[in-house]
């Protein structure tokens, strides 16, 4: 049966030999087991394709039990160290050479009586060792008379994601929540695309493609105790069956994972309703009920589809670190997996890949391990951008703990916040992240995105007039980040010359303007991750780097939430603005990577990479619509180079005012700022007839530099204004200071209670003033509060309680109101950390992401308190914060309009945001 499947396969081509056997000169006869397998089927395929392109004649002979290989220079034998039928055939030299390789490895080299033969270790071997004769072939216009090749990836796992995400919200769903349907994914049933991002990922040596979704098993298995739990109707659930078994098929011919995400804990809608639930919730404790639908729907799914693997995240949607994420782990997701092996009669495990994203996952690991063997981690490499190849601190002793559990951790170059929708190519600096992989990190795997435009695949963001497929667009981000998760010590001059030739085969030129090309893909390459790890709020999506920042963001960080990990692990050491100014003021010295020292390096690394795109210009011959659009893009990098670089100029002479107060410091800024508005206006200019968008993520957990709700601000033309705005203002405010003949002090009025029932038992309220206790079961007391607070009904709860089982309170209103939560400025596992966005998709769900007042109160024996306010409306509610002390300070009116400030109770001197609004 396995002959006649393999002859039949083979029959597709038999046309094209036929025809190639008439032109042909020399004949070669390819020699491959009847029990190869179709890894080992499609790299020989491959091989006969490029054959008959170069023009040889080609005989096919499929070798069975007791069968023989005859020798010569004319046959190829295609093998591996195991096969049934041709191992005992294969000289001995041969087979050692394959086996030296390694997983996945192969060798191809000629006997003493020429024969040439390619042997891998293992099914994936042969097929790569097929892939590499044929580009060698295809380079050489002929196949080499000397061979003696033995390769192997360094990297375990390689692989890319595609996301079944959308730029925005479906009406009714939460955030990752998209059932698999053709309205929302009509690439999703396409074919013809599924084997062309199939064949990219096998030219690129991957072996492994992540699917990421909230929670797919709604819209993929049926289950007898939760008929109600799916989420599509019978047509499309018959659709994604198809999609499905046709994907994993193709995936594992070319010897690739086909690996589902989900996100933990979330439940299909249609279930989450009839029981009363929310779809997530991530304060929610493990219901049984919940156990035991996710349970069945994994079996279901492995029984299914045995050769899927699973991803698993235990954070977001759950409350993190804590014994909730081992419970589920090891109690709901593997026992699942167990059962549809079980019920499949299987007994290799797929591999589960668990983020080590918000858990504790050496814990996890360490409790998962007994029981099940094939198990993966996965973290971040540089938080959700691309920032450094030198990553330190606490994030890379996490990543080398990993390395060190007894499984393998895949690094995830995840989001790419930073770099779009801009074209990145800079081989530079790829080699060296995977090299710090390896080095730093000890990780063996790689976890691709994609370079742009994750939320909105499989399309990039330029508007052109059909819309542009990224594996297209960013073929080379593919092609760098695969060339070196398999070789990352590849020799940089002969790297060079490499990439030189494939952009100058792209775009139809010569070596010497290929280097060009180059040269500009990595100078600018460098200018989006010093801007971000040096001016930045943040490593995750919730910031749009692109689309610039407000003065404010840069003068005040702390105010927008700043991710200070990214600082201390993802970049050099180094100073940010505010520390900088602070240090120039004090005339202290300065340490490691500057303010001043990056605006001017981005200046110069625009300059070049915009000299570099200009000389290739005119010898370009190929792609030319490709290589306009690459060079805006070099445009695009220079001038939001010189913006940022002019505003930092600005930026520290403002800080300076903070210090001197002398206005002659903010007339000093002026110039800068002006000239950072007129560098906006050419990128605005250059991006305007170009992009669709900056960012594909559009929700509201979008912040920086503006709040993107409902599709706003993701468009430079859509932020023109707003600097605009921003420098009018800071003219006025110089106006005024200079005009100013006493100082006026404007009257601060104290918010008002809103008139809220509190229906929790037992919760008294207190009126926030200095020296009032702010826990039943201890002394604290306020000892400093600013004057807008004064007088609101605080709720005395139980430090001790919220530290064991969090905060819960329910209350009851006729109107609309805010109610604010004070967070304690410091990490420890006895109070509460803030909303992050970062870690948790739902920190904005009430508008709580944002600090409303910095430093607003001082508790004695705490730090600093942060004020953030969560937004509900009329009717009975339920506030649930997670495990930790925080201060619950009142209840306000909803439509008051808080402005956003440093009350600097901190001791770090006064607010002057108010310049800019």
């Amino acid at each position: 049966m396995r002959n006649f499947l393999i002859f039949i396969s083979l029959l597709f081509i038999a046309p094209k030999i036929t025809v190639a056997a008439k032109l042909q000169k020399e004949s070669k006869t390819i020699y491959i087991s009847s029990q190869g397998g179709q890894r080992v089927n499609f790299g020989t395929k491959r091989l006969l394709e490029t054959l008959n392109k170069v023009g040889y004649a080609i005989n096919f002979k499929v070798v069975d039990y007791k069968g023989k290989l005859p020798k010569g220079k004319n046959a190829i034998v295609i093998s591996t160290i195991a096969d049934k039928v041709l191992t005992s055939l294969l000289p001995v030299s041969i087979k050692n050479l394959a086996l030296n390789a390694g997983k996945e490895g192969f060798s191809i080299s000629y006997d003493k009586d020429g024969t040439l033969y390619i042997v891998g270790a293992d099914h994936s071997g042969t097929l790569y060792g097929c892939i590499d004769l044929s580009e060698k072939i295809t380079a050489e216009g002929k196949i080499p008379t000397q061979l003696s090749i033995t390769d192997h990836p360094e990297m375990v796992m390689r692989g890319t994601c595609i996301g079944l995400q959308k730029t925005d919200y479906l009406p009714g769903h939460d955030v990752y929540e998209y059932p698999y349907t053709p309205e929302t994914f009509p690439w999703l049933y396409d074919k013809q695309l599924w084997i062309k991002y199939l064949d990219m990922m096998v030219d690129n040596r991957y072996n492994s493609l992540y699917l990421w979704n909230g929670h797919p098993f709604s819209s993929l298995i049926k289950l007898k105790d939760y008929p109600y739990a799916v989420e599509v109707d019978d047509a499309t659930f018959k659709k994604n069956e198809e999609i499905f078994k046709f994907l994993t098929t193709e995936a594992d011919k070319r010897g690739i994972w086909v690996i589902q995400m989900f996100y933990n804990i979330i439940i299909p809608k249609p279930f989450a309703d009839k029981h009363g639930l929310k779809t997530q919730d991530r304060n929610r404790p493990i219901v049984p009920l919940i156990a035991d639908y996710t349970r069945k729907s994994i079996a279901a799914f492995v029984e299914k589809y045995p050769n899927v693997g699973l991803m698993v995240a235990l954070g977001e949607a759950m409350e993190g670190v804590g014994q909730d994420d081992i419970d589920w782990f090891t109690k709901t997701i593997i026992p699942g997996v167990k059962d549809g092996l079980k019920a499949a009669g299987l007994k290799i495990e797929p591999p589960i890949v668990l983020r080590a994203h918000d858990t504790d996952a050496p814990a996890v690991m360490k409790a998962a391990l007994p029981f099940y063997k094939n198990l993966y981690t996965e973290n971040k490499f540089n938080g959700e951008a691309l920032t450094t190849y030198a990553p330190r601190g606490a994030w890379a002793e996490l990543n080398r703990k990993l390395a060190s559990i007894g499984t393998f951790n895949i690094s995830n170059v995840h989001i790419l916040a930073n770099l779009e929708p801009f074209r990145y190519g800079s081989a530079d600096f790829i080699q060296k992240s995977v090299q710090a992989m390896n080095k730093i990190y000890g990780a063996k795997g790689l976890h691709l995105y994609p370079q742009a435009s994750y939320w909105d695949w499989p399309y990039t963001a330029d508007k052109t007039k059909t819309r542009e497929l990224q594996i297209d667009r960013d073929w080379i981000w593919y092609k760098e980040w695969a060339r070196y998760a398999w070789n990352s010590e590849r020799d940089r001059t002969g790297e060079i010359n490499y990439w030189g030739k494939e952009l100058a085969t792209k775009y139809g030129t010569d070596l010497s303007n290929g280097k060009a090309i180059l040269n500009a893909y990595e100078e600018s390459g460098e200018i989006a991750p010093k801007l971000l790890r040096r001016y930045g709020i943040t490593d995750g999506n919730r910031q749009t780097l692109t689309l610039g920042m407000l003065m404010t963001q840069l003068i005040n960080p702390f105010r927008y939430g700043l991710f200070t990990l990214m600082y201390e692990s993802e970049a050099p050491e180094g100073e940010i603005i505010i520390d900088y100014a602070e240090k120039e003021w004090k005339k202290q010295g300065h340490i490691g990577e500057t303010p001043v020292q990056i605006a001017k390096e981005v200046v110069e690394h625009g300059k070049n990479a915009v000299t570099a795109i200009d000389k290739a210009s005119s010898s370009v011959k190929k792609d030319t619509a490709e290589f306009r659009r690459l060079k805006n893009d070099m445009y695009c990098y220079d001038a939001m180079a010189n913006f940022y670089a002019e505003k930092v100029k600005a930026a520290l002479w403002v800080l300076r005012f903070k210090y001197s107060n002398d206005v002659t410091d903010l007339e000093k800024a002026l110039p800068f700022l002006q000239k950072s508005l007129d560098y906006y206006t050419v990128l605005t200019k250059l991006t305007e007839n170009e992009y669709l968008y900056a960012n594909s993520m559009q929700t509201k957990q979008r912040k920086i530099p503006m709040r993107g709700v409902d599709k706003t601000f993701i468009h430079w033309k859509e932020m023109m204004p707003v600097f605009t705005k921003e420098l009018n203002h800071f003219k006025q405010s110089i106006d005024s200071l200079k005009s100013a003949k006493t100082a006026t002090i404007a009257k601060i009025i104290p918010y008002k209670n809103a008139d809220v029932k509190i229906l929790s038992n037992d919760v008294k309220s207190y009126l926030l003033e200095k020296n009032a206790a702010v826990f039943t079961d201890s002394t604290n007391q306020i000892k400093e509060i600013t004057e807008q607070l004064v007088g609101l009904k605080g709720l005395n709860l139980s430090r001790e309680n919220q530290i064991q089982n969090g905060t819960t309170i329910n209350f009851s209103t006729k109107n609309a109101v805010k109610i604010l939560v004070g967070y304690f400025n410091q990490k420890d596992n006895k109070t509460l950390l803030p909303p992050q966005l970062e870690i948790d998709a739902s920190a904005n769900n009430y508008g709580q992401s944002e600090i409303k007042i910095s430093n607003a109160l001082v508790v004695n024996g705490f730090a600093p308190v942060n004020v953030h306010a969560y937004s509900f409306p009329a009717g009975t509610h339920t506030l649930t914060l997670g495990e930790g002390a925080c201060l619950i300070l009142g209840f306000i009116d909803d439509k008051l309009e808080l402005r956003i400030f440093n009350a600097g109770l901190d001791g770090r001197g006064k607010d002057i945001d108010w310049l800019f609004e």
